[in-house]
């Protein structure tokens, strides 16, 4: 496997709305020894409370909400556009009813005591900063409710410190 760099948030040149929104994210996490991945379109990088942070939504029914929600930290991973299907199938199956990290061909690494995609180009570690149960009485523009939330399954934000970025040499 190759070998990871850790850099500077700053250093980074990626376009957070290309990196989350049009190629996708894995979140992965652990919660004893149970590690998770689900593949992720929303959330954001920027600067929060004087601190380099990542904003990652996530809706109560995915089992990997239980590994954000009950741990103390997380990992974004960004891969390569040749892993497209892998991270389809991470956002359609479900880690409570099998090894999608093994079913992907994925192997885990851990830095900071959190578990990453060995097979990223790009992995952005997380502490736990926040977290909020998006309110549906809290949204100006009504229109985005039927739309994105016609069951009501309302995603929780988690607010992650990022405390290291790590890039593949």
């Amino acid at each position: 496997m190759s070998q990871f760099t850790a850099v500077d948030p700053l250093q980074l040149q990626e376009n957070p709305f290309q990196l989350i929104g049009k190629d996708w994210t894995l979140i992965t996490a652990r919660k004893g020894d149970k590690v998770n991945t689900m593949t992720a379109s929303w959330g954001g990088l920027g600067v929060l409370w004087n601190k380099n942070v990542a904003f990652i939504f996530i809706r109560p029914q995915r089992y990997t909400f239980d590994l954000v929600n009950d741990g103390e930290t997380f990992s974004l991973n960004f891969l390569q556009e040749s892993f497209r299907p892998m991270l389809g199938y991470c956002g359609k199956a479900s880690g409570r009813d099998e090894d999608k990290i093994a079913h992907c061909g994925f192997h885990i690494s851990t830095s900071e005591n959190t578990p990453y995609i060995e097979e990223g180009r790009l992995a952005v570690i997380c502490r736990k900063l926040y977290a909020q149960d998006l309110d549906p009485a809290a949204f100006f523009d009504a229109s985005i409710l039927p739309q994105c939330y016609s069951d009501q399954d309302y995603h929780r934000m988690f607010i992650g410190e990022i405390v290291k970025v790590l890039v593949k040499e």
